[in-house]
Formats: structure tokens, sequence, C-alpha cells
């Protein structure tokens, strides 16, 4: 049932929520408020009792610093599936391989799930406390994005939402003057990420387009021999480009009822091919320099004016090979 992968996604994610927090600094002003010290805040990972252990006991008596504050650690303490972001399970897209752009890729539509993370942060004074958290808190309203490349051989970047849920407070400060005081604040985020399965080959994914179509006809009755035989055969055409092959745009304005476009160089425009201008495509069906004979409005797109400087995107037979699931390949049944 199942089969060998690995994605690192929850590495990955784990990595990009602690960057979140490595830049934090904290300046110490005298009574002049002149700040005579800068202090970047150390992140670890790891849970807050490892630390508060480190702050209460000494294992080596004759060590004159025991722990530096203040400082910062991250866990990652839950996970849980999300409900609420529940996309059909057996749909699938398709997306080209980061190695080779012509070479697609299949898999099945991701599966939500809400990681669970505890900031902690340890401080002596009250007021290194407050400058680190107010450093923190603007950015999240309540949520903050990070963009997280989550399956590499793909390119599949997400925006993965981090939420803030809640904020708890602790000060220590009663005891004998043997007794460290330990000022804590504990933040719990949860990170909105996907959880991918196994990205099909490009061999597995090739079975799936189809590649081409014939349809045979027969003319002449059941019993009598066939007198003609006709066969149509059909090939996938994109009808955009996916690509963004920009080779050129518009020299000036043109309208819903111009039928001769003139662009700033037409070298890269073969008669007898396809372009879109914004989201009209267009078929180039002869060209005089840089005048191109045109017949608008293809393949359903809707005719429109377009502006001086727009850009005019080719499209190529690496286009061809980029056909989403579910176009209609430039033809309908």
């Amino acid at each position: 049932m199942f089969e060998y992968f690995y994605h690192e996604i929850l590495r990955r994610t784990i990595i990009a929520f602690g960057s979140l927090f490595n830049g934090i600094e904290i300046k110490q002003t005298d009574s002049s408020d002149n700040a005579f010290n800068v202090v970047k805040v150390p992140l670890a990972y790891g849970p807050t009792q490892k630390f508060l252990a480190r702050l209460e006991q000494s294992q080596d008596l004759n060590k004159p610093v025991q722990i530096t504050l203040p400082r910062m650690s991250f866990e990652f303490v839950g996970l849980s599936y999300d409900s609420t972001r529940k996309v059909t399970t057996t749909q699938t897209f398709k997306s080209a391989s980061t190695g080779d752009a012509t070479e697609i890729r299949k898999t099945y539509m991701p599966v939500p799930y809400n990681m669970a993370f505890e900031l902690s942060i340890y401080t002596k004074l009250n007021d290194d406390m407050l400058q680190i958290v107010e450093q923190i808190l603007p950015y999240f309203q309540p949520a903050y994005n990070l963009t997280v490349d989550l399956v590499e051989s793909i390119g599949e970047k997400r925006d993965v939402p981090v939420v803030i849920e809640n904020i708890t407070m602790q000060d220590d400060y009663e005891g004998d003057f043997t007794t460290r005081r330990s000022l804590i604040y504990t933040i719990r985020f949860t990170a909105k990420t996907y959880l991918f399965g196994p990205v099909a080959s490009a061999a597995d994914t090739a079975k799936d387009i189809v590649k081409k179509v014939s349809i045979g006809y027969v003319a002449g009755g059941v019993t009598t021999p066939p007198t003609r035989d006709i066969t149509y055969s059909i090939e996938p055409r994109a009808i955009k480009s996916y690509t963004n092959n920009i080779v050129t745009n518009l020299s000036s304005d043109i309208g819903t009822s111009n039928t001769v476009i003139v662009v700033n160089d037409a070298s890269g425009i073969p008669e007898n091919r396809y372009i879109t201008i914004d989201n009209e495509e267009i078929y180039v069906d002869r060209k005089e320099g840089n005048e191109l004979y045109v017949l608008r409005g293809q393949d359903g797109t809707t005719i429109a004016s377009h502006v001086s400087g727009t850009a005019v995107n080719l499209i190529t037979t690496a286009d061809n090979a980029l056909i989403e699931f579910g176009d209609d390949f430039g033809f309908s049944g």
C-alpha cells in the first residue's frame, strides 16, 4: 500500500519558523537614554524545561557563568489534522519539474495539517522582555505568512500562515538570596502547513496526458464495401503561454476591430503561429516588417483593447508540454 518518499516538509517548516526570530536584539541605555550595549538574543531549539533546569541547577559549582540571559528557545510540540482546509482526496494537479520545465510531474492534492510551536523567552529584566515581545507581536495580526518550499522536486512553494494562539507569562521573583529570578514568556503558535504524498515520475504522468487522438469514419453501408476511409488526427495544442515567453511589445494601441498589429520587433514571431496579448489569443496569418496580420479572439478568448507597450507572448511547443489538467487542448468534443 505504501511506498517510500520523504519531502522534508515538517523539517523545512520547523527551520522556517525558527528563522523568524533569528535577528531579535535588545538595547541597554544609560540615564541619558544613550544605547551603550546592543545584545543579539540567542535562539536555540529545545523544550522550556531544559533551559529552566539550567537556570535553577548547577552541575559545576566552580563555573562562573551558569547561563546568560536574555535568550529564546522554540519547540515543535504538536501536529493535528485541519478539516477546515480539506479538499477532494482524489483530485490531482500537474507541475513542471524544477530540473526540466518540459518534464511534467503529477501528485495528489496535499493534506492540511496544523503544526503547534512554543516560543519561550527568558530574561532577567522586565525591560528586556518587553523589548523582545514588541519586536514579535506587531507582525502577527494574528497571522504571518511564511513562504516555504514544501516539495523541492516540483518547486511547490506555498504561503504557510503562522497564527498566534496565546501568550502566558511567568515571573518567579520570590525566594531566598540563592534563588535566581526567572522572567519567562511563552508564546504558542500554529503553522497551517500541507503534507504531500509521493510525486509520480514523468513516465507515469505521461500516461495520463492525451498525446494524440484519431477518429476514423468509414463511408458506405454495412452490407456494401466502404467507398471512402477518412481519419482525423489532432494533437494537444496550448491556448495560452505557460512559459510566459515574451518576444516583443506592442508599439501602438490596438482596438477591438484592428486586424493589423504593429509591434516593436516581429523577428521572433513566425507566421501561422499563435500569440497571446493579455488574456486574448491571436493567430498570426502573415507579417510584413513589424506589422502582423492577425485573426483575433481565437479559441473562445475575448477580443479586447490593448495599450502600447503590452507584452506579446509566443505560444511554443514547450507550452504544449505544460498543458494543465482539465485544459481542452484547444479543441473540444
